[in-house]
Formats: C-alpha cells, structure tokens, sequence
C-alpha cells in the first residue's frame, strides 16, 4: 500500500484536489470578509473585482506551490497552507487599514481598476514573500 501512495501520480494527483478544494475554501472566505459578491461583479463584468479575485487565486496557488515543494507530507503541506491564506488575509486587511482616504472594497466594487491592480499584485507580492518562510 505504500508503494501505491508514493506513486509520483497519485501524490500529484491527491495535492492538486487538496489545492483545489482549498482555493475554493479560501475563496468562500474572502467572499465573507468583502462587501461585494465577487462573482456576481465579475458576472457584471467588474473588472477590478476579476483582477482582485485572480490575484488572490494567484496568491494561494503560489503559497502551496512552496508548500509542496518543501514538505512531503500532505497534513504538513495543509497546515503550511493554511497557515499562508491566514497570512495573506492579515495582507488584505492591512491594505485596507493602510488606506485611510479610501475604502479599498468600495473602490473594487466600484470598478477602479487601479485599486483591484494595487491588490492583485499586494496578493501576488505577498504570496512570494509568505511562500519563502515556509520550511
């Protein structure tokens, strides 16, 4: 049975689910703490709340990308993970904090496309700096 979990397939294979069923975690999650419905902006064609959204996908396929490069446990791996989305939410609420003359989700919602460009690359930015710390 140990040769069958070790198998490079399957372990790429059992990452990828984890990955993805964590992304979508995350997203439901990043979902409740903005004051929009990212998908339904993006459905309207918001294009702020796409580059937004996508960075944060970005952001938390990056963050396990060093994951699993760095652990060859799955439970590790989760863990290093999780611990990384948490990081990357602190990110997201400093940005907001860090901009007193405006409120970074109502500018998304609004479609000011240079606010949902700032925090894509703060996701993207981040996600390598968080994805370097994991051991």
């Amino acid at each position: 049975m140990d040769q069958f979990w070790n198998n490079e397939y399957i372990k790429t294979a059992g990452d990828y689910s984890v990955v993805i069923l964590s992304i979508v975690v995350f997203l439901a999650i990043f979902e409740l703490v903005t004051k929009y419905n990212n998908w339904e902006e993006i459905k309207r064609g918001n294009v702020a709340v796409a580059m937004a959204t996508g960075g944060k996908i970005y952001g938390i396929a990056n963050i396990f990308r060093h994951s699993i490069m760095q652990n060859d446990s799955l439970l590790t791996m989760i863990i290093w993970g999780m611990y990384g989305f948490f990081l990357l939410l602190v990110g997201y609420f400093i940005f907001e904090f860090l901009t007193p003359k405006f409120k970074v989700d109502e500018e998304i919602k609004n479609d000011n496309r240079a606010v949902g460009l700032i925090s894509m690359i703060i996701s993207i930015g981040l996600s390598y700096v968080i994805g370097s710390g994991i051991s």
